[in-house]
């Protein structure tokens, strides 16, 4: 059975399940594998339930390619493929196409999920829009995402996560997004990258799509990696840039006012003469950290090319309110706390160390985890994160992790969560703002409900 044909099955049973826990009737169950599941072994379990059919590519007792087999033994309801996972993705693409409409792949090391939901609310003044939830932005994720467009959709913004090489490649060839953002390139994930050149070659899979097929991105024109990226590839794309530098070809220029602790900036529309045509117009927004000022710029980009008005953007950006532990201030009784512990690596815990240092507040103090999957690299980076923080001044650092165990450092360490806990205990810190921030992989998210 071909993939049109498939698709045709899904047209008349519109729910695929991959979890044999949840099957609506009528549904349509699709046996994925993972490092500690197998689908294919609650095939027959998902009919039972109530799926009409059951998609597989592996069980002992299957009948031949493309007859089915049901527990009562009549030979109904499975369909065998080769591979589940390109079926799902293969299925998604072909959903995907059933909508003319912009589609804007996102992709990013750092901020790529502040940056959607930003763009989500911009475009939502205006539009419907369907947008990744969550993290669902891997080969699982992304058409998870798809499968939720419908008629009502005027415009969809799909994010796409990577760990290894050719990982964008392969999400930009399911969602076929007709625009595109980059946020930023750092380092990590480098051990499944192998390198930062690993990590840019990567992520500028989304530009080889893009340029492939005549589509505009969007581009942070002050970062040098990204302008790189997009002038080696050669083409002529319809680009739109934004930053904050004066150069003469950004459209959306904009400014940080100040960090107190919440972001406000300041932004303006030029022309390609750098000929200001709108005003500065300042935005207070909920966001901790200046180095949202670009994921606010480039969804106001954005926003402009879909020709949302001004005063709406403002208003979107004004009105966010981030979640998920992502540069978020959380007021407790005792303390101030900026949680950024959703994931950590060189780059995003360079910035944030960066900016707690800017704002204007004080007393301050540090909770910071070991980040991951940085391979050989590893202990020269958390030492660089300790050097950084020598010249921070903060009054108080706690580093937690084995990785920050090794370095050489004045600061306190910590083997692992629970001896923070411990810690937080015996010490109750109170009156002070406190950045919490580690990769989700050492639990730091556990902390605020103690402090």
């Amino acid at each position: 059975m071909d993939i049109k044909e498939l698709y045709k099955l899904y047209q008349q049973h519109p729910c695929i399940t991959t979890d044999s826990r949840n099957c609506p009737e009528g549904s349509i169950f699709l046996a994925l594998k993972g490092e500690s599941f197998n689908g294919n072994q609650f095939a027959l379990q998902a009919l039972e339930k109530g799926c009409a059919y059951a998609i597989v590519d592996e069980t002992p007792s299957q009948p031949p390619r493309g007859e089915a087999s049901s527990p009562s033994g009549d030979k109904k309801g499975v369909i065998l493929v080769n591979n589940c996972l390109q079926t799902f993705k293969d299925l998604a693409r072909e959903h995907r196409r059933q909508f003319d409409i912009p589609v804007l792949g996102i992709t990013g090391t750092n901020g790529k999920t502040t940056t959607k939901e930003l763009i989500r609310a911009v475009l939502s003044e205006c539009y419907s829009v369907m947008a990744t939830e969550g993290n669902f932005n891997n080969d699982v994720g992304v058409p998870k995402t798809l499968f939720r467009l419908n008629n009502d959709h005027d415009i969809a913004v799909v994010e796409m996560g990577a760990s290894h090489p050719g990982d964008i490649k392969t999400l930009v060839e399911t969602a076929e997004p007709t625009c595109g953002l980059i946020t930023n390139v750092g380092r990590a994930h480098l051990q499944g990258f192998g390198s930062f050149e690993g990590v840019c070659k990567t992520k500028g899979e989304l530009y080889d799509f893009l340029i492939a097929h005549d589509c505009p991105i969007f581009v942070n024109r002050d970062n040098e990696y990204l302008m790189k990226m997009v002038k080696e590839r050669g083409g002529n794309p319809d680009i739109y840039y934004y930053g904050q530098s004066d150069n003469e070809d950004i459209l959306i220029r904009g400014e940080v006012i100040s960090c107190a602790p919440f972001l406000k900036f300041r932004w303006r529309e030029q022309d390609h003469d750098a000929k200001y045509v709108s005003e500065w117009m300042e935005v207070q927004t909920n966001l901790i950290g200046a180095y949202n000022l670009d994921n606010m710029l480039a969804a106001i980009t954005v926003g402009y090319v879909n020709n949302v008005p001004f005063e709406q953007i403002n208003h979107a950006l004004a009105s966010y309110v981030p979640t998920n532990n992502r540069s978020q201030l959380t007021e407790t009784e005792t303390n101030h706390l900026i949680v950024d512990a959703y994931n950590a690596n060189p780059t995003s815990m360079a910035a944030a160390i960066d900016n707690f240092k800017r704002m204007e507040v004080s007393p301050k103090m540090a909770i910071l985890g070991k980040m991951g999957e940085l391979g050989d690299v590893s202990d020269e980076e958390h030492q660089k994160v300790v050097s950084q923080l020598e010249n921070a001044d903060f009054d108080e650092v706690w580093l937690v992790g084995e990785e920050f165990e090794k370095t050489s450092s004045k600061f306190r360490t910590f083997h692992d969560v629970e001896e923070v806990k411990t810690a937080i205990a015996q010490q109750q810190p109170q009156h002070r703002y406190i950045l919490i921030k580690g990769s989700n992989s050492v639990k730091l998210f556990q902390l605020p409900e103690l402090l």
